[in-house]
């Protein structure tokens, strides 16, 4: 697939894990759910896992592949089945099964699915919801502790640190007749300044991957920036100290959300062509609304494993 070719850009050491080997992944109705479910194949496909989309009970799911030749599988709602579209449900489960003719395992590792029936008891992950973040972190720390979890290989660094002036944090204490410099704003606005002037569209993919990336992207740092904020808040002994920390809670999951939108909006990006014959200008391109996906099979025939 063209878009998969590149799918690591030039801010990432970590290689990805190949597609699976089936016919499948030539197909078009596979390669838009393999995009649909991109924010969750490739932080794990960096960390060396292979990945597979299927077709479960009643939704899409990603199949991946452990060392140990167990699975894990990471599915919307099954029973009952998720109204909502493949990639974004309202709850993610993940479960590790293995099974052989000695032996049978089977755990549940994270849920963030709403109860079955209104008032019906929930895993503390289900206040996380549809975001992936969390769903990563889960994996990465269940791996790890069982072994599971290969290496993964040093970055060569942040372009969006190495490329933009260092500045000491500003001061917002209030200086008269002084303006307060905004120098984190200015950095973004530096960079927006660069995507305009680029012509190519793998550059382009390569800022919005420091932007989305669920792990160490602008976006997540930048929610992690709103949860302090709010854990502040939540240390006053003011009465409205609680309703701003849930606020800002609040404002950090959109956050994120943004965020896993720009890291599937990262592999579209790269797989435009041609690339723009001219640099547009500073003031930016013009918006034009997005096309409606393509359908997608109600099922797929199931493969033996």
């Amino acid at each position: 697939m063209a878009a998969d070719e590149a799918n690591t850009s030039a801010a990432s050491a970590a290689p990805l894990a190949p597609l699976p080997d089936h016919r499948d992944v030539r197909t078009a109705w596979w390669q838009e759910l393999w995009r649909r479910h991109a924010h969750i194949t490739t932080p794990l496909r960096q960390r060396g896992l292979m990945c597979d989309i299927e077709f479960g009970l009643s939704a899409y799911i990603v199949r991946v592949s452990l060392p140990d030749d167990s699975y894990l599988f990471i599915s919307p709602p099954q029973e009952p089945p998720s109204g909502r579209p493949p990639g974004d449900p309202e709850g993610w489960i993940v479960t590790r099964e293995h099974i052989s003719d000695r032996s049978r395992l089977f755990e549940r590792v994270y849920d963030s699915a709403p109860p079955d029936y209104p008032g019906g008891p929930q895993r503390p992950e289900a206040r996380y919801g549809g975001s992936v973040q969390p769903l990563i972190e889960a994996i990465d720390h269940h791996l790890t502790q069982l072994g599971l979890l290969p290496s993964l290989p040093p970055s060569t660094g942040d372009p969006l640190i190495s490329t933009t002036p260092q500045h000491p944090a500003p001061s917002h204490t209030g200086i008269a007749d002084q303006a307060p410099a905004y120098v984190y704003g200015d950095a973004i606005l530096a960079l927006t300044d660069h995507l305009n002037g680029t012509a190519s569209y793998r550059e382009v993919a390569a800022l919005l991957h420091q932007m989305g990336d669920p792990i160490n992207g602008l976006l997540e740092r930048l929610a992690d920036f709103v949860e302090a904020a709010g854990e502040r808040a939540k240390e006053s002994e003011d009465d409205d100290g609680f309703d701003l920390s849930y606020d800002l809670a609040d404002a950090a999951a959109d956050i994120r959300k943004a965020g896993e939108v720009l890291y599937v909006a990262e592999d579209r990006m790269r797989a435009l062509s041609p690339a723009p014959a001219t640099p547009r200008s500073p003031a930016g391109p013009s918006r034009t609304p997005a096309s409606a996906p393509p359908g997608l099979p109600l099922a797929a025939p199931r493969r033996a494993r």
